[in-house]
């Protein structure tokens, strides 16, 4: 096996190589420039990285990373759309660069492209992969409409956030790598094990954007700290406060996060005081511990070498290494 920064490297060559703009061009150059936006390319990279693992060839899994990345930043497209971005990386979002429709439909003809790169497998891995692929899909969807319902909500409680965040985010990063499992032909038990590896480790990165959007270092977080809280996003931090603070505390926190984005430094120091009072953010340090554990205890039931299994532990532990 090859470190990370080999598949991203060539997984990032063998995309450069594949997108080129066409006609109509206003609609394929969107694609092409929300692509050219860059990011860690995680995803795909998982994908490659997990085919080796399993004894396989990472370059008979860039199909199907195609299909992971183009999947990814088609939700990214409309994702925006939906939340009225402006920025998407530090730079113009694809609506906003173009317009709204332009944005849905070079974000409908991603997903669709997605499914294009699955054809190149034989029949029997093609099945495994779309029913996959179409299940991750829907719960992205079902993801993101609970986010979306969570915002006019003052009821939603811990295990529905946590539901949320599985289907938003970590759904997709197991998938990505199950699906270089089964290009490799791994055992449905350790098809299992790999998703369960990735889901697990994805639920535990969330909850820490989570603690670290409040506690992280503004030198190394790479985003606003509190932005959650002036945003008014109901995080697993706010939720575990709610569900731990007594009435009086519970009604502050309530009133504060009633307060509309602008001037609101005293409400970010007075909301992180509360998340620390009352025990949530000591709460949401051991929840990630705990999700991380379990992601790691999966890969304990691999039958493939240590040697291997090494390299996704460190992948892993530098995911997960970013300051809580």
């Amino acid at each position: 096996m090859h470190t990370v920064e080999y598949y991203q490297e060539k997984f990032n060559e063998h995309l450069t190589s594949r997108v080129a703009v066409r006609e109509p061009a206003s609609l394929y150059e969107p694609m092409s420039y929300i692509l050219g936006l860059g990011g860690k390319r995680l995803r795909p990279v998982l994908t490659l990285l997990t085919t080796e693992l399993f004894g396989g060839r990472y370059q008979d899994a860039f199909d199907a990373a195609m299909a992971v990345e183009f999947f990814h930043n088609f939700s990214l497209i409309h994702d925006d759309i939906m939340d009225a971005a402006p920025l998407r990386r530090g730079k113009t979002t694809v609506h906003q660069k173009w317009d709204v429709n332009t944005g849905i439909l070079s974000g409908d003809a991603m997903l669709i492209e997605a499914y294009c790169y699955l054809e190149s497998y034989s029949p029997s891995v093609f099945k495994e992969l779309t029913m996959l692929f179409s299940k991750t899909a829907i719960e992205v969807c079902e993801g993101q409409q609970y986010d979306v319902d969570f915002e006019s909500r003052e009821d939603v409680e811990v295990a529905e956030y946590l539901k949320m965040i599985e289907y938003k985010t970590a759904v997709l990063v197991g998938a990505s790598m199950k699906m270089g499992a089964i290009i490799a032909g791994a055992t449905v038990a350790a098809q299992k094990d790999i998703y369960d590896f990735g889901l697990n480790l994805g639920i535990a990165f969330q909850l820490q954007d989570d603690y670290l959007d409040a506690f992280g270092d503004p030198k190394t977080f790479g985003k606003q700290v509190g932005g959650d809280i002036i945003e008014n996003k109901k995080t697993y931090l706010y939720l575990k406060s709610i569900e731990m603070a007594d009435k009086i505390q519970s009604r502050e926190l309530k009133d504060l996060f009633s307060i509309q984005p602008g001037k609101t430094d005293m409400k970010v120091k007075r909301v992180k005081e509360i998340y620390e009072q009352n025990g949530a953010s000591k709460a949401t340090k051991k929840a990630i511990a705990s999700y991380t554990k379990k992601a790691f205890s999966h890969l304990d039931t691999l039958v493939v070498s240590d040697k291997n299994k090494d390299v996704l532990r460190q992948f892993g532990k530098a995911l997960m290494g970013r300051k809580v």
